[in-house]
């Protein structure tokens, strides 16, 4: 089977690609359950890259354990789940849009006469499912995430009141104070960020995955075992944050500022990478990225075996595995 290409079952057939519904069932709950495992790593990487500790006198470097420890000691626990409601608002459709865009692009790339997709097919279909999610539905979500994890306010303090109260209200105010616009900056940085984490994501796991059925002919059209589809996506998910961490970082930076009249984004993106290597040096390029691989490795880990599990019993079971086995005809 060439990798990427259509899968054969058990009973010798080709399978379909899995279905819209399917996507979104199974790639919603594997995004849900990835956001609540991973977001407070997710959260200590946005406040070391919007740190400006660096070169400053005085102002000594903090790892992710110090930062995370510091959260919860001025924030309580809860603060490292600052965000959260704007990443389960945008997790379903996100999930749903990149998983069902990539099967459309496999298909729209695939080789009509042999039926196959080849290895550079394969990396500008992740490419592209990237960049559609980024910009359909991740873009918006960060800004309002970023903006509600970089406030330094206590969670456990009623009295201490932040600008944003929750997802929903800093929706709001960034709207009304800024426009709707404002919910795409950064966009271009996002999408290539996303573009590039799919596009080796998806195509690292599926060599991995095709790599292991070959070895175990015994899972050739049927799902592998759990423990190795989490190894394949902890592999594959490293891959993309080591690739991309520079832009990730100028990306954060760009969505926590406010916009300044008379200047392009192109603008905005140069000035905050040349102060940064001016005032923090070339290693503020790659803050955060070891909470980033912590944090999208296990998750792209949780997402694969999470969504290869609901995908095969949705596609076998059908409505009854959603009703607990009630379902009838």
């Amino acid at each position: 089977m060439a990798p990427g290409g259509a899968s054969i079952g058990k009973d010798g057939k080709k399978k379909q690609p899995p279905t819209a519904a399917t996507n979104l069932i199974a790639g919603g709950g594997a995004g849900m359950m990835e956001a609540l495992v991973c977001h407070p790593l997710d959260t200590i990487k946005v406040r070391m890259q919007l740190s400006r500790r660096g070169r400053q006198p005085g102002l000594a470097k903090r790892g992710f354990i110090k930062t995370g420890v510091e959260i919860v000691q001025k924030e309580s626990a809860l603060g490292l789940y600052k965000g959260l409601g704007a990443v389960l608002t945008g997790i379903v459709p996100k999930m749903a849009i990149r998983f069902t865009s990539f099967e459309w692009y496999k298909q729209l790339l695939t080789n009509k006469e042999t039926g196959v997709l080849s290895g550079q097919a394969l990396f500008l279909a992740g490419l592209s499912a990237g960049v559609t999610e980024a910009v359909a539905v991740v873009t918006p979500m960060e800004v309002i995430k970023i903006r509600l994890q970089a406030q330094h306010h206590s969670m456990a303090d009623p009295l201490d009141i932040p600008k944003y109260r929750n997802a929903g209200h800093a929706l709001f105010t960034v709207v009304k104070e800024e426009g709707f616009g404002a919910l795409y900056r950064g966009v271009s940085l996002t999408a290539l960020r996303q573009g590039s984490n799919q596009a080796v994501n998806f195509t690292a796991y599926t060599y991995f995955k095709d790599w292991l059925v070959q070895w175990q002919p015994e899972y050739q059209g049927t799902t592998l075992p759990g423990y190795q589809t989490t190894l394949i996506g902890l592999v594959s998910g490293a891959m993309g944050p080591l690739s991309n961490a520079p832009i990730d970082t100028i990306k954060t930076r760009l969505q926590k500022m406010k916009a300044e009249e008379g200047t392009t984004a192109l603008q905005r993106i140069t000035k905050i990478a040349g102060e940064m290597f001016k005032q923090e040096g070339i290693h503020a390029f790659y803050k955060g990225i070891t909470p980033r691989i912590m944090r999208v490795a296990p998750g792209q880990a949780v997402t694969f075996t999470v969504y290869e599990f609901l995908k095969e019993k949705l596609e076998t079971s059908g409505p009854a595995f959603i009703t607990g086995g009630r379902y009838e005809e």
